[in-house]
């Protein structure tokens, strides 16, 4: 189970329904093979404690993530108020699991399966590779009550 930091504005469940519920890329940090620090946003799902996304067996990130196993995420929208998740985790890679997780994520986040970026994404799926996130710490921050009536101006 996450430990869930003691600062955290919210709960684990209340994190989990937000994880569950935002659909937004999550923002990957990883440890390149230079040992430099690079950040890349993934679609994911959250389900059985973990953040699940997936990639190209050829991708870079999945190369990095082999090598260094450790990551930092955050999932936060940008328009105002601010608020999100973040955390640190364990990832573990899964060829077999590439193309059910990709048909999943397109799902969550195209809602059409039917579409033509939909099909290109699933035309390629037997190369995907499933990222597995087992976070090992969450925090969550919400500034909507110290922010008042402030929004975005789009």
């Amino acid at each position: 189970m996450s430990r869930v930091r003691e600062s955290s504005a919210w709960s684990l469940q209340e994190i989990e329904s937000f994880l569950d519920t935002c659909v937004i890329p999550v923002r990957l940090a990883c440890i390149t093979n230079s040992g430099a620090p690079v950040v890349c946003s993934l679609w994911y799902q959250y389900g059985d404690g973990a953040l699940w996304c997936a990639t190209q067996k050829t991708a870079r990130v999945a190369r990095y993530l082999q090598n260094h196993p450790l990551c930092g995420f955050e999932v936060a929208p940008d328009p105002l108020p601010y608020r999100g998740v973040r955390g640190q985790g364990r990832v573990t890679l899964s060829e077999a699991r590439g193309p059910e997780v990709l048909a999943q994520l397109i799902d969550r986040y195209l809602g059409d399966g039917d579409s033509q970026f939909a099909r290109w994404l699933m035309a390629r799926a037997s190369n995907e590779v499933a990222i597995r996130i087992v976070p090992t710490w969450l925090t969550s921050w919400d500034f909507a009550a110290r922010m008042g009536g402030a929004r975005a101006d789009g």
